[in-house]
C-alpha cells in the first residue's frame, strides 16, 4: 500500500481542491502507439493510461504507484463544467502556496480532448525533492485532472517517460458494473435485474427498476429517475447489541429516509436474515415529489462490528411483483 508520503503528498496535491488537478502538456511525443490492451484504468474510472513501468494500480486511491520509490499517478474525473474553474486556480501564486514550484506549461490536444499540462517540483515533508506533473483535460463528457509525482532525478520516472504515459489517456465509453461493485465494502450477488443507479465509494449502493433508464431530468448534479423500485443499501461501522437500541436506531433510521412522506409503519421488529440478528420495518408512504403511493421496507442487519441498512422502495401497485425481487438482493448481500 502506499505509503504515508505519497498519500499525502499525491494526494494533497493531485486530489485536493483545484491544484492537484493541473493541466499538463504533452509536446510532441516520440512514443508508440498506445494498444488498447495496454492501457488501464482505475475502479470505477473512465479514464485511464499506460503507467510508467514499475507502477501498479492502487486499491486506495484511483490511480497507480510505486512505493518503492513513493511515486504514484492520481486520477480525478469530475463533470465537464469543472473545467473552468479549475484551470482558473492555477495559477503560479496559488500553487505557491501549495508547495510546488512552477517550472513550465503547455497546452496540447490528447486523443480524448484539450489538455493543459504544469511540470513544477517540490519538497515533501523530509524535504527531498520530488518531480511533479499535473494533467488537466476537457471532454464532452468530463474533465479529467492527473497529477502525477516521482522523485527528482530518477531515471526511471525520466520527463519523457511520464510524458509517454500522459500522453496514452484513454476515455472508455463505460464503466463495468463489476469495476462499480468492487468499491463497495460488501459484496453484491443476485441483483434481481436492476441496473447501478449510483455508487458511494466504500460506503452505499443505489440500484434500480426502471422502464426508461435514466429518466427526467438532473437536480444538483445527480440523475433523477422515473423507477418501478430501487434499493439502497449502506455500510455503517458499529451499531447496538442491545435489542431495545437497534429498535430505536431502526426506528431512527426509517424516519430519515428521504423522498417520502406521510409513512404509516404497518410492521417493525426483529427478524433474521443469513442467520444474523436484524430488524425490519415495512410501511406505506407517498413519493414526495410527486404524491404516488408508495410501500417502503427497511432492514437493518447487525454484526461483525459493522450494520447494513437496506432500503427497498416500490410503486404501491406493484409491491407484490417486487419485493422479492427485493429480498433477492437482500439476500445476496453480506461484507467482504
Amino acid at each position: 500500500m502506499i505509503n504515508g508520503r505519497i498519500a499525502s503528498s499525491v494526494v494533497r496535491g493531485a486530489l485536493a481542491a483545484a491544484l492537484a488537478f493541473l493541466t499538463l502538456t504533452l509536446p510532441a511525443l516520440c512514443a508508440e502507439p498506445v494498444k488498447p490492451a495496454d492501457v488501464l484504468f482505475p475502479r470505477g474510472s473512465r479514464v485511464g493510461l499506460v503507467p510508467p513501468p514499475g507502477m501498479i494500480a492502487s486499491k486506495t486511491f484511483p490511480g497507480f504507484m510505486d512505493p518503492d520509490k513513493n511515486a504514484g499517478i492520481v486520477i480525478r474525473v469530475m463533470p465537464p463544467d469543472a473545467y473552468g474553474p479549475m484551470k482558473a486556480s492555477l495559477a503560479d501564486d496559488t500553487l505557491k502556496k501549495q508547495g510546488l514550484t512552477v517550472e513550465k506549461r503547455e497546452t496540447l490536444e490528447l486523443a480524448i480532448g484539450k489538455a493543459d499540462l504544469i511540470v513544477g517540483s517540490e519538497l515533501s515533508p523530509e524535504k527531498k525533492p520530488f518531480r511533479k506533473w499535473l494533467l488537466l483535460v476537457s471532454t464532452k463528457d468530463l474533465t479529467a485532472a492527473v497529477s502525477v509525482q516521482a522523485p527528482a532525478n530518477d531515471s526511471v520516472y525520466s520527463d519523457a517517460a511520464v510524458r509517454t504515459s500522459l500522453a496514452s489517456l484513454t476515455l472508455r465509453d463505460k464503466v463495468p458494473d463489476t469495476d462499480y461493485l468492487g468499491l463497495l465494502p460488501f459484496k453484491v450477488g443476485d441483483t434481481a435485474g436492476f441496473r447501478i443507479g449510483n455508487v458511494i465509494p466504500g460506503r452505499a449502493l443505489l440500484l434500480i427498476d426502471a422502464p426508461a433508464y435514466p429518466h427526467m431530468i438532473a437536480t444538483n448534479g445527480l440523475p433523477e429517475y422515473e423507477y418501478n423500485a430501487r434499493f439502497i443499501a449502506t455500510a455503517a461501522p458499529g451499531g447496538p447489541s442491545d435489542p431495545n437500541q437497534r429498535a430505536n436506531l431502526a426506528r431512527d433510521a426509517f424516519n430519515s429516509i428521504d423522498g417520502i412522506k406521510d409513512r404509516h409503519v404497518t410492521m417493525a421488529e426483529p427478524v433474521r436474515i443469513d442467520g444474523q440478528e436484524a430488524f425490519e420495518t415495512v410501511a406505506s408512504a407517498k413519493d414526495v415529489s410527486t404524491g404516488a403511493n408508495l410501500m417502503v421496507v427497511q432492514w437493518i442487519r447487525f454484526g461483525g462490528g459493522a450494520f447494513l441498512q437496506m432500503i427497498g422502495v416500490s410503486r404501491a401497485e406493484i409491491w407484490d411483483k417486487e419485493l422479492p425481487r427485493l429480498r433477492t438482493i437482500r439476500d445476496g448481500i453480506a461484507f467482504k
